[in-house]
C-alpha cells in the first residue's frame, strides 16, 4: 500500500470512523483487481487467445471462458485449458508456439475435449481452429516433436455408453500445416507425416476443404467438418453432410475410383449444400494425395477437382 494512501486512511479514520474506511478500502480493492486484470488480458500468453470452436470464436481469458449457449438461454458454455500449454516451434519461423488440449460443456451432459493451437505472430498468439478430439474422453499427455502432435487419451469403446469410464488407451496424431494454418489429423500407424506413395483412402476419415472448378471458380463447405468421405475395406464409403448421412460403394483401379449406389436419410435442411456436395461426388474420377496430406479427388471431363483433408 503507497504512503498516500495509508495517509489518507489515518485522516479518514481520525475524521469520520470506520465507515469512511471501508470505503476507501472497497475502491482500494476494486482498483487493485481492475489493474490485476488488465495485466492478465494484455500478458503475452496462449491462455488469452482466440480459437474456432464449432464455427463459434471463442476468447480466453487466463485459459478460461464463459458465455450463455443459446440468445436469452441461461445455460452457460464453459471452455477453459485441460492441463499445461506445450510451447514448442511449429512453423519454424523462430518463435515459441503452444499447443493445447480445451475442454467444453454446457450443452448437454457431454464434456468435449478439443486439440488446437496457438501460432506466436509477433506480440500476440493467433488460435486455430479445433479439432475434436472426443466426448468424456480422458487426456493424458502431449508430445511434440517439431510439426508433429501426438495426443496420448483414454478412451471407450465405440460400443460402449458414455456412462462407461474411459480406460483404453490410444493415440491420436497430427501434424500442423503451416501454409493452411490447420491440424491434419494422420493414421496412428502412418510412418512419416505426408507421404503419398504411403497414404491410402482407408486411413483417415476425410473432410471436404474445398472444389476448385477450372473456370477459377471455388466452393468451400459453409460448416467446417460436417462433409466427410469414410472408406472401408469392404467398398463401402460412409459420408456425411451438413444435413443427412449417407452410404454408397466405390471401386478403385490404379488410381481411377467409382462412387456409386449412393443412398440417403432423408431430413430437409434449409441452406444445405448436400445437393451440390452429392452431384460433386457422382462426378469422381480419379484420385491421388499430396505432400500437404490431402486427398484429391478429380472431377469428370477435366473440370474441377475436390480436396479433403
Amino acid at each position: 500500500m503507497s504512503v498516500f494512501l495509508e495517509l489518507t486512511i489515518k485522516r479518514l479514520r481520525l475524521k469520520y470512523g470506520g465507515l469512511a474506511l471501508m470505503l476507501v478500502f472497497m475502491q482500494a480493492c476494486q482498483y487493485g483487481l481492475h489493474q490485476e486484470l488488465n495485466v492478465t488480458q494484455d500478458k503475452l500468453s496462449p491462455l488469452n487467445t482466440r480459437f474456432n470452436i464449432n464455427q463459434q470464436d471463442i476468447e480466453l481469458l487466463n485459459g478460461y471462458a464463459e458465455e450463455s449457449a443459446a440468445p436469452d438461454s441461461n445455460t452457460k458454455l464453459i471452455t477453459q485449458v485441460w492441463g499445461t500449454p506445450t510451447k514448442t516451434d511449429l512453423n519454424g519461423d523462430g518463435q515459441q508456439d503452444a499447443v493445447l488440449i480445451l475442454s467444453q460443456n454446457g450443452v448437454g451432459s457431454g464434456i468435449f475435449y478439443y486439440l488446437v493451437v496457438a501460432i506466436r505472430e509477433g506480440e500476440h498468439f493467433k488460435g486455430s481452429k479445433a479439432f475434436l478430439l472426443g466426448d468424456r474422453i480422458q487426456p493424458h499427455e502431449v508430445r511434440v516433436d517439431k510439426n508433429r502432435i501426438t495426443v496420448q487419451l483414454l478412451d471407450r469403446l465405440k460400443s460402449d455408453a458414455y456412462t462407461t469410464l474411459p480406460s483404453i488407451t490410444t493415440e491420436q496424431r497430427f501434424v500442423y500445416d503451416a501454409d493452411t494454418q490447420q491440424l491434419i489429423a494422420v493414421e496412428p500407424n502412418f510412418a512419416g507425416e505426408a507421404d503419398p506413395a504411403r497414404m491410402t483412402l482407408g486411413m483417415k476419415t476425410w473432410y471436404w476443404e474445398k472444389t476448385q472448378y477450372n473456370n477459377d471458380s471455388e466452393q468451400k463447405p459453409k460448416l467446417a467438418q460436417k462433409f466427410s468421405l469414410k472408406f472401408e475395406a469392404n467398398g463401402k464409403v460412409l459420408i456425411t453432410t451438413d444435413c443427412n448421412a449417407m452410404q454408397g460403394e466405390f471401386s478403385v483401379t490404379d488410381n481411377q475410383i467409382t462412387l456409386s449406389k449412393m443412398i440417403s436419410t432423408r431430413m430437409f435442411c434449409a441452406d444445405s449444400q448436400e445437393q451440390e456436395f452429392s452431384k460433386m461426388l457422382t462426378n469422381v474420377s480419379s484420385y491421388f494425395f499430396t505432400g500437404k496430406g490431402r486427398l484429391i479427388l478429380e472431377l469428370k471431363y477435366d473440370s474441377g477437382s475436390m480436396t479433403f483433408w
